[in-house]
């Protein structure tokens, strides 16, 4: 991975919170640590004698985040809200949007928590495909504790309180900060911190760089030489918009043997879940009314199988992988099409890379409910009604 780091721009910042904007643009202009809006930065700062957490606040990309993307914590707040025994993520928004010295600033992260307890000025959060197509194989754990000694390594858990939680439980007792280089998280991502903004960011090049030598080394996906059959995409009538993807990797993922269970074995990162589902629709017979007919019916049985007192989604499906034509994504508008077919170019590649390495491995079915299902989202739509 290229490291973009320029003595010449880094000389410009004139203030903590530049350099933190400077860092958080290099983060983000690199599609395989961050897509549309994941990811999240901090700077931790001294304003009027208190220690504020400037962290990356909901809405903001890191690629082109400014200073006023930023939302300014009371550090106090945060590092209390740690040693709570229970507490919703909602509340936790609310907690920490009482806790902002500036009212007019966008809500903080809700890795604000997390950012708060790890005790270095810089911390950078991404959620690199490297490092994650690794940890969605099923040699995952194995493959990470090599490669990573120094590291803490952690189960995966919803992201928000419970994660911060998690960690502030991991770390409470005895541990050595200093000798720790970043954290794992299992299934989500990777942080790296210091007290100096280059060697935090010159750490997750570092980290990345060594998971992509390894899947260079020991997972080369070689794409078959697929020509496209002819479909009549205007059959899928399932939003406004699609964009069609038949590049050579998604010929080659939609021209796998046993193709449906290929390609339905659950999403890269947990955020990306609210953007794609878990699964596409799968046409393997040309029976698009049918396939779509079942993948709702399929829906709602998941649906019913988890829910307590939440609201269903849309049923229908975000993409669709069509045997030997490609892929196709849907949206309300073309962006929103093209954003999804983003997300699932990262995705295949990283699916192709872990069956390398011994098998593709997401998430459960019950943790991509919960995220799917995320009470900070169910909010959202309860308003709309």
């Amino acid at each position: 991975m290229k490291n973009l780091w320029e003595d010449a721009k880094a000389s410009e910042c004139k203030t903590d919170l530049d350099m933190r904007v400077y860092t958080s643009n290099l983060l983000g202009q690199s599609d395989e640590l961050v897509l549309h809006g994941g990811g999240n930065t901090s700077v931790k700062s001294m304003v009027d004698g208190e220690e504020i957490l400037y962290v990356k606040g909901s809405g903001w990309d890191l690629v082109s985040i400014k200073a006023e993307g930023f939302a300014p914590v009371k550090m106090a707040t945060l590092l209390e809200m740690a040693k709570m025994k229970d507490l919703s993520d909602t509340d936790m928004v609310s907690g920490q949007k009482a806790a902002m010295i500036d009212a007019t600033a966008p809500n903080p992260s809700v890795e604000a928590i997390l950012h708060a307890l790890i005790p270095f000025k810089v911390v950078d959060h991404t959620h690199a495909d490297a490092v994650v197509t690794l940890s969605n194989s099923k040699q995952g754990k194995e493959i990470i504790e090599k490669l990573y000694p120094n590291f803490l390594i952690v189960p995966y858990v919803m992201p928000g309180f419970i994660l911060a939680q998690k960690i502030y439980e991991m770390t409470e007792h005895d541990f050595d900060w200093d000798a720790c280089e970043g954290i794992i998280l299992h299934n989500h991502g990777i942080f790296t911190f210091d007290d100096d903004a280059k060697k935090s960011y010159d750490k997750m090049i570092k980290a990345v760089s060594k998971a992509e030598d390894f899947l260079e080394k020991n997972a080369e996906v070689v794409l078959d030489d697929v020509k496209p059959i002819e479909f009549d995409i205007d059959d899928l009538k399932i939003d406004k918009f699609m964009h069609v993807n038949q590049t050579p990797l998604a010929l080659h993922y939609a021209s796998q043997n046993n193709l449906r269970q290929a390609v339905t074995r659950g999403v890269l990162t947990p955020e990306h879940i609210i953007r794609t589902k878990r699964v596409p629709l799968v046409v393997e017979d040309w029976d698009v009314e049918d396939a779509l007919r079942h993948y709702r019916v399929a829906y709602e049985t998941y649906f019913n199988a988890y829910k307590t007192d939440e609201i269903m989604l849309d049923p229908n499906p975000k993409y669709a992988v069509i045997k030997n034509f490609g892929v196709v994504t849907f949206g309300k508008t073309q962006k929103e099409a093209e954003v999804i077919n983003d997300v699932v170019e990262h995705t295949m590649m990283a699916v192709l890379r872990a069956d390398k390495l011994g098998g593709y491995q997401s998430i459960s079915i019950a943790d991509s409910f919960d995220m799917e299902y995320w009470e900070l989202e169910q909010a959202k739509l309860q308003k709309t009604l």
